[in-house]
């Protein structure tokens, strides 16, 4: 069970520098460094706020990328991607254009904060009302995000940025970077990745009716 989060919330700080490079997997709908307005699609450490605070989801690595969007409810046994599941999403990689401060949810920073990974990294979604709670402190403690390890990928760091205190504006697409992930050569490079870890991705049924 996720506790509350303490009170004073002191949590330690990972100052993220200016052109540190990260990655973004997401629907098309939005731009790359657009944030999610929701309420649509509650996660682990949004959405809280009223009206309720932006976010943007990152990751360290395209791996971590695809760790955190495609293969949060795939079980380590392996399974499959459904054309469905990917069919609208892209990747790119952003740098984000000026300093942040990040409160770490990592390794013995969880200590200092009395709270262990399972309690809050990697619970499942049925303890997300609990999990959002603790995004929701970091966010009154002044800090500009969050960053913890990947659930489904634990050797990437994860990032989550609050739309009140980092804009799109402050990031840079990477020129070059894009992959769409329903086109050629992009899905075979899903498929290779995924293949490492026993996951297939399905292919458009419409194609192999």
């Amino acid at each position: 069970m996720t506790p509350d989060p303490p009170v004073p919330f002191e949590a330690r700080t990972i100052v993220m520098r200016a052109m540190t490079g990260m990655y973004r997997l997401h629907d098309n709908r939005f731009r790359t460094p657009e944030f999610n307005p929701g309420p649509r699609g509650p996660g682990r450490f949004h959405f809280f706020g009223t009206p309720h605070i932006p976010v943007l989801y990152t990751a360290a690595t395209e791996k971590g990328a695809v760790a955190e969007t495609l293969l949060r409810n795939i079980p380590v046994t392996g399974g499959a991607i459904a054309y469905e599941d990917y069919e609208t999403k892209v990747m790119a990689a952003l740098e984000i254009k000026r300093e942040v401060r990040l409160a770490s949810f990592l390794g013995t920073d969880l200590r200092a904060l009395k709270v262990a990974p399972e309690q809050l990294t990697t619970t499942p979604l049925d303890n997300y009302p609990q999990t959002r709670k603790w995004a929701e402190a970091a966010h009154g403690a002044g800090f500009d995000g969050v960053a913890w390890m990947s659930r489904q990928d634990n050797s990437d760091r994860a990032y989550m940025f609050f739309g009140d205190r980092v804009t799109e504006d402050d990031f840079t697409v990477v020129p070059g970077s894009g992959r769409i992930l329903a086109v050629e050569p992009d899905k075979d490079w899903l498929a290779d990745l995924c293949a490492t870890m026993h996951i297939e991705v399905l292919p458009d049924p419409t194609l192999t009716a």
